[in-house]
């Protein structure tokens, strides 16, 4: 039998891993995109959807490895890990990969430890510490550690400074983040079905052939709640109880004329608050999309005004809005602060300040010491999947 090119061995890889009882849920994941080989590639690597094959590389890896190296770039489009964890990227590109890659070689390798159908290659990231997480909890602890050791950030690939090695090897593999930034949003939107479809359709296979589905691909197929309507129908909700009593509140058009009614919605709302964390975890894209859905929010129950806050471990930056200035927030704010994260500094602040909103809406990470204690009605939107705050209303807001 003639040897196999890196083609076929890349094809029967498919083939296997799509027969076979325990990744058989990726055969729809296998099918996305364009899979290439490349003598120019050094390893192998993907853009979230398509994947590309170093010749050499594939070349010289044994069955098992070649089917691990496959698994390993699925599970990247699987868990859509270049469109959720771009801002992770923005921050510190080889911290994100090396994340990414702690995740997903821990999956591959819980999948079959003796390493008989898939076995990861040499010196790839893997770190029983980081069991139980997800990428942007890695990226976050090791953004830590390199602190403490006080190294720069690197290049974004696994370049075997030393770095890697102490923190359980090498990402052997290429992220394309960065083609991510030409997609439109109905774009990266349909990525986001295309997946989830084939997902749904390799459960089914899974199911039929007695096949485990891994909690982490469950949880990524849980149906995803849209932040925007809870977060609307938290500020409405507070609108319409103030409308309830509005009289305590009469209509200043018609009280310099001796006459008493009631306030419409707008009139009775007094200032609100949203309060963005700026400790670094959160991206520009995720920070202007989360405010420009809480200002068209104000634009219809029209508050009396908005505090803008920006804050870490202090309120680092507190701007102030007025009811016609609202179309003005997105060009003239001016985000300030990074480093820790400490949310009980918000109500402190508002205290201290004697500012008493009708509710606040908190944008973080949710990497918190302490949620802090609150004398209004606080909303919590969390960057991070699977956490809740302790207090108030709580929703991911993802893509």
């Amino acid at each position: 039998m003639s040897k196999l090119t890196v083609e076929q061995k890349i094809q029967k890889a498919h083939v296997s891993l799509m027969n076979d009882p325990k990744y058989c849920l990726y055969s729809g994941i296998f099918m996305l995109g364009k899979t290439t080989v490349s003598d120019d590639v050094p390893t192998a690597g993907t853009d979230g959807i398509n994947t590309v094959y170093g010749r050499k590389f594939m070349g010289g890896l044994s069955e098992e490895k070649v089917k691990a190296v496959v698994l390993h770039e699925n599970l990247h489009k699987a868990f859509r890990h270049m469109f959720l964890w771009k801002p992770l990227f923005d921050d510190n590109p080889q911290l994100a990969n090396l994340a990414c890659d702690y995740v997903i070689n821990l999956m591959i390798y819980d999948s079959d430890t003796e390493g008989k159908t898939v076995k990861l290659p040499d010196n790839c990231c893997f770190d029983e510490q980081y069991r139980g997480m997800d990428a942007g909890t890695v990226f976050r602890l090791l953004k830590q550690k390199q602190k403490v050791k006080g190294k720069g950030k690197g290049n974004g690939k696994g370049n075997g400074s030393g770095e890697d090695e102490e923190e359980g090897g090498e990402g052997f593999d290429d992220h394309d983040w960065e083609s991510t930034e030409d997609l439109s949003e109905d774009e990266k939107q349909a990525i986001a079905r295309d997946v989830d479809q084939a997902l749904r359709q390799g459960a089914i296979l899974a199911g039929k052939l007695s096949g485990n589905i891994p909690r982490e691909i469950t949880e990524a197929m849980e149906p995803i709640i849209d932040w925007r309507v809870v977060l609307h129908d938290f500020v409405t909700s507070i609108c319409v109880d103030k409308d309830n009593s509005t009289w305590r509140r009469p209509n200043r058009r018609w009280v310099d004329q001796g006459i008493y009614m009631p306030s419409s919605i707008g009139e009775a709302v007094g200032r609100c608050v949203i309060a963005i964390d700026m400790s670094g975890s959160i991206g520009m894209e995720e920070l202007g999309q989360f405010l420009g859905e809480f200002i068209a929010i104000c634009k219809h129950v029209q508050p009396e005004a908005i505090d803008l806050l920006y804050w870490d471990t202090e309120v680092c930056q507190h701007e102030s809005y007025e009811r016609n200035e609202y179309d003005n927030i997105m060009s003239s704010t001016k985000p300030k602060g990074g480093g820790g994260t400490d949310p009980a500094c918000i109500p402190k602040y508002l205290e201290e300040h004697k500012i008493n909103p009708e509710f606040v809406v908190v944008l973080t990470d949710g990497y918190v010491g302490s949620w802090g204690t609150w004398k209004h009605p606080v909303f919590w939107g969390i960057t991070t999947k699977n956490m809740n705050a302790e207090c108030g209303t709580s929703i991911y807001v993802g893509a």
